[in-house]
């Protein structure tokens, strides 16, 4: 019996197909990797700006604008959240702006966020517009 071996191009042909379905699936991941990263600072913080008002109606002397200041003294201090440093950055690992918004509310943005979302609107309006293209050449 003869004994068959690979030959360098069958070697270079295997690698590349192996390069391209990584490549494949890694751009895949990309979009849902940002998708979790979307949700997890929603919730983020939706969680945040209860804790906040929790600290603003559990501390008499605080202000709005103290607690915006200076959010992880005040949640240290409360003792309810686990990891307050955590809770202050969005899914990028950004910190949130906190920013007082009136005499009893907070304001809380994440820039990254906000350039994810106009990035997906954008992405959705071009997708419609090729859409309603495709259509009309009907």
């Amino acid at each position: 019996m003869k004994k068959r071996t690979l030959t360098l191009l069958e070697i270079m042909i295997v690698i590349f197909l192996i390069t391209l379905i990584t490549g494949t699936i890694g751009y895949s991941m990309r979009g849902t990797l940002d998708k979790g990263r979307a949700f997890k600072t929603e919730q983020a913080r939706e969680q945040l700006y209860d804790l906040l008002l929790m600290c603003l109606a559990e501390n008499a002397k605080a202000t709005v604008d103290d607690i915006a200041r200076n959010p992880l003294n005040y949640l240290k201090n409360s003792g309810v959240a686990k990891n307050p440093n955590a809770l202050l950055q969005d899914g990028w690992r950004h910190d949130f702006l906190i920013m007082p918004k009136g005499k009893s509310d907070f304001s809380i943005v994440s820039e990254e966020y906000d350039r994810y979302i106009a990035r997906t609107q954008k992405d959705s309006s071009t997708t419609n517009a090729n859409a309603k293209d495709d259509e009309d050449s009907l």
